[in-house]
């Protein structure tokens, strides 16, 4: 068999997901770069990058670390990216943003596992995944731009982990994920089902994961929708570890997000997909205690694979942040980041891709 691998201008096209061409979207890839583990700013160390945005106004992306106060304060990155048409050149680290807690404290070690991050016009949108021997619930917390605690939104009481796991998030299978429309509504994803709602994903069964919009201004839940997660495209090596879960999502601002499915199975490596979903095609469920046990009609987000990072070439690591800006030759990017969970095992690597909206 012979290799290939993504060459840097190839473009990969997905002229009408949905067959619907007015969605047309197309992904130059402009290439990747790679900041080892163990590389320190300011004396802390960086990595476990799990969230990323950009920041309209300065022109550099920020991205969340998700270090649960055990490497240094929880805390954001402003990265200044070197990309333009012509390909990604790399990635510099340019300071650290402490984020605090309730009454301007520190956040303690192990009290908040932050996972993913959007700027709103508040300041710093993030979740809490959360789980754990702890039990503690998964939250929405919003930040000033410096760090301080403004405010979290409304708890939903059927995702609150239980001791005997009958309801409820699953252990580190939460908010993984978090977009903000264009209204300023904010959607947060499961990276898997409730345990009342249905199984995690196998390798032969998908994974109803509930996607959650918010009203930014109240903090309160105005609708629930199902994503439904692939089964683990890949079984581990002598039946070894594998899985696969929600955990990216992005607002196209035309009514249709871009999700990330992230797989990875021991022996074989990270399988990266991304799928393009229509919101206005799912059923709100909030009033659904229990999927699992539901007999009525209920319809997911519809969605279509726009692209698979392992099927163009590339070696992606554990892709877990995912954010649209700008070059400074005026280049709208896709930058992905991968999160390598502090380990000297894996990476802090960066995707970018020139992206086409074919369909406008």
């Amino acid at each position: 068999m012979g290799t290939y691998a993504a060459e840097i201008g190839e473009t990969f096209e997905k002229p009408c997901p949905f067959g619907d061409c007015s969605a047309g979207i197309a992904f130059t890839y402009l290439g990747q770069t790679v900041i080892p583990t163990g590389y320190s700013e300011a004396g802390v160390e960086f990595g476990g990058i799990s969230g990323l945005d950009f920041d309209t106004a300065t022109g550099r992306f920020i991205a969340l670390s998700d270090d649960r106060a055990e490497r240094g304060p929880v805390r954001v990155y402003e990265l200044d990216v070197d990309v333009s048409a012509h390909g990604l050149q790399g990635v510099s680290v340019l300071r650290h943003i402490p984020l605090r807690d309730v009454g301007d404290k520190p956040f303690t070690p192990q009290s908040v596992d932050p996972e993913a991050l959007r700027l709103g016009a508040e300041g710093l949108y993030w979740t809490s995944e959360e789980g754990g021997k702890a039990r503690l619930p998964p939250s929405v917390r919003v930040s000033s731009s410096d760090g301080v605690h403004l405010r979290e939104f409304s708890l939903l009481d059927d995702f609150a982990p239980t001791a005997d796991g009958s309801s409820g998030i699953r252990d580190h299978l939460a908010f993984e994920s978090l977009a903000i429309l264009p209204s300023g509504d904010v959607l947060v994803a499961l990276e898997a089902a409730l345990q009342q709602d249905g199984p995690k994903p196998s390798l032969t069964e998908s994974s109803p994961a509930r996607v959650v919009q918010f009203d930014a201004i109240s903090g309160k839940p105005k609708a629930q929708y199902v994503y439904m997660i692939s089964p683990i495209p890949q079984a581990g090596a002598e039946g070894e570890k594998a899985m696969t879960g929600l955990s990216e999502m992005l607002s196209l601002g035309d009514g249709r997000v871009l999700m990330i499915e992230r797989s990875f199975a021991e022996g074989a490596g990270n399988t990266i997909k991304i799928f393009m979903v229509d919101l206005a095609s799912g059923t709100d469920v909030s009033d659904i205690d229990s999927l699992a046990e539901h007999d009525g009609h209920v319809v997911p987000f519809l969605k279509t694979e726009v692209l698979d990072l392992n099927g163009i070439g590339l070696s992606p690591d554990n892709i877990e942040a995912m954010a649209i800006g700008k070059a400074r030759d005026g280049t709208e990017i896709l930058l992905l980041a991968a999160d390598n969970n502090f380990s000297p095992r894996q990476k802090t690597q960066f995707f970018a891709f020139k992206i086409v909206r074919r369909g406008q």
